[in-house]
């Protein structure tokens, strides 16, 4: 890919400005704040869009920070490049009220949709953070991102797994996490409704021992009631006998006629029958007895008159008397069959509560599901951590070249290790990154970029370097730019010194230089 004309309508300090860039080495030199970063932004801004940042992300984001001086309703600009051996354009309007995208082929006159991903297509499917992290390098910015780790570990899997790089390790990852999510809340669902269901069953079992618990009371009130009103029909019973006996006597009679004629034939024969000297004594005190037990005879059976029925009304109330025995009978008969039945219900709920300490198919089959999916993503993970080792040796030989090309053979090999912590072998000797120069560093990290496009994208994109090389000495320049010169990419150098240009002429290298 080659970037052929920059047309810069408005956007940020610059307006009306249009750059032609030529195949190989590009200088672009301008002192500072001459735009130099503008147009760095300007050409990332064309081939992946401008966004503004919502609330308080939009007061220091891209959008604003470039957002034209003048007339900033007026906020535009075009790209002219060559990919694939055809030749596109690319218009864009960032302004939020009028934003759109035109691509189109200049030579067949083909519109193309951004919308759609026509111009992910045409770039070769190369994503924004790849581009960040590999071919466009910031000011003081050449330190590497975690994108790129994660671009790194996804290609590794892509590429070792399918042989193409057309599978998406991460968004295949991410698939599987989410898929666990969904069945944890599935599971979190399902114990919510066990819980739920649970308690509206213990709910109903309460309410139902509640009523179970108020019948039994009942049945027991009624043995009661039952058992009193047998014992008052027996004594009824008894009481009628007695009245039975005692109707044997004339009414008008307190006193049986056959005791009276007794006692008279007892006093007839005491004082006429038996001849004794005593017997007139005796008849006199026969006679008094025959009085007494008449008198108290007589006092007695008035009393029991008396007192017998206002004893029964008191002892039984006016409700009990309303209500017969028979009809208390069925009402507790009934309350029995009401009681059994309750019991029977409380019995079923309590053993529903028992089986749902045991959760159903559903819960079970969503475990399985969830397990399936760990061991699917502990694979995963497995043979990424596997491909990444591939790779890593890969990197390790494509960066190590790289780098002894730039520190001219001091550093003959580089080790990457997890997250991009790297380290470099000098004299058999390895040695952190956090011990190497500033300079050093900066190498490492261009080396590393090189080899992580070589690896990613076949094709070979511009290499866009703004002042990155403020922290190299004459010496590491001049090997850096030897080595960009060989690299076969269009190379695009903004700086505000006078020495790349100078380091340029002293060794030989075409270049094109453009003044800003």
């Amino acid at each position: 890919m080659k970037i052929l004309k920059l047309k810069i309508r408005n956007f940020g300090k610059l307006k009306e400005k249009e750059i032609e860039l030529s195949e190989g080495l590009n200088l672009i030199y301008g002192e500072n704040e001459s735009g130099k970063s503008t147009i760095h932004t300007f050409i990332r801004s064309m081939l992946f869009g401008l966004e503004r940042g919502r609330g308080r992300a939009s007061v220091n984001d891209t959008y604003s920070r470039y957002e034209p001086w003048e007339n900033p309703g007026f906020y535009s600009g075009s790209l002219r490049f060559e990919s694939g051996g055809k030749t596109f354009c690319i218009d864009r309007n960032f302004d939020k009220y009028t934003k759109k995208a035109i691509l189109f082929c200049e030579d067949d006159g083909e519109e193309l949709s951004v919308e759609d991903g026509d111009l992910s297509v045409v770039l070769g499917d190369l994503s924004e953070s790849v581009y960040e992290n590999t071919v466009s390098v910031g000011q003081l910015k050449a330190e590497l991102g975690q994108p790129l780790a994660a671009e790194l570990r996804n290609y590794a899997t892509n590429y070792y797994a399918s042989g193409d790089g057309e599978l998406d390790f991460d968004e295949a990852l991410n698939h599987l996490k989410e898929r666990k999510r969904d069945i944890d809340r599935a599971i979190k669902e399902e114990f919510r409704k066990n819980q739920v269901k649970r308690e509206k069953i213990e709910q109903e079992a309460s309410f139902i021992w509640r009523e179970v618990h108020k019948l039994q009371g009942e049945q027991e009130n009624l043995k009661e009631q039952i058992a009193y009103r047998k014992e008052r029909q027996k004594e009824s019973r008894e009481i009628e006998n007695n009245r039975m006996i005692d109707e044997l006597r004339p009414k008008k009679w307190r006193i049986h006629p056959i005791e009276i004629a007794a006692f008279i034939l007892g006093i007839v024969l005491v004082c006429f029958v038996i001849h004794k000297p005593w017997n007139y004594l005796v008849s006199i005190v026969l006679t008094l007895l025959c009085l007494i037990y008449t008198w108290n005879r007589m006092k007695v059976s008035k009393k029991q008159e008396k007192t017998e029925p206002e004893k029964l009304l008191e002892e039984i109330t006016p409700e009990e008397e309303k209500i017969p025995l028979e009809k208390l009978l069925w009402e507790a008969e009934r309350g029995q069959e009401e009681l059994r039945e309750k019991e029977t219900q409380y019995n079923n709920l309590r053993e529903q509560l028992e089986e749902m300490h045991e959760m159903g198919e559903e819960f079970w089959e969503l475990e399985r599901q969830r397990e399936a999916v760990d061991l699917a993503i502990s694979k995963l993970n497995e043979l990424a951590a596997d491909f990444q080792m591939r790779l890593k040796g890969q990197m390790n030989h494509l960066a190590s070249k790289i780098i002894c090309e730039l520190t001219d053979g001091k550093y003959e090999r580089l080790i990457l290790e997890d997250d991009l912590k790297m380290s470099l072998m000098h004299e058999e000797r390895k040695i952190p990154i956090e011990q190497l120069s500033r300079g050093t560093i900066e190498q490492l990290y261009l080396a590393l970029r090189m080899a992580a496009a070589e690896i990613l994208k076949e094709e070979k994109y511009p290499l866009i370097l703004d002042d990155t090389f403020a922290y190299y000495d004459d010496q590491r320049l001049e090997s850096t730019l030897k080595w960009l010169a060989k690299s076969e990419r269009q190379i695009l150098i903004f700086t505000c010194q006078k020495r790349e240009e100078e380091l340029l002429k002293k060794i030989g290298i075409t270049y094109a230089k453009i003044e800003l």
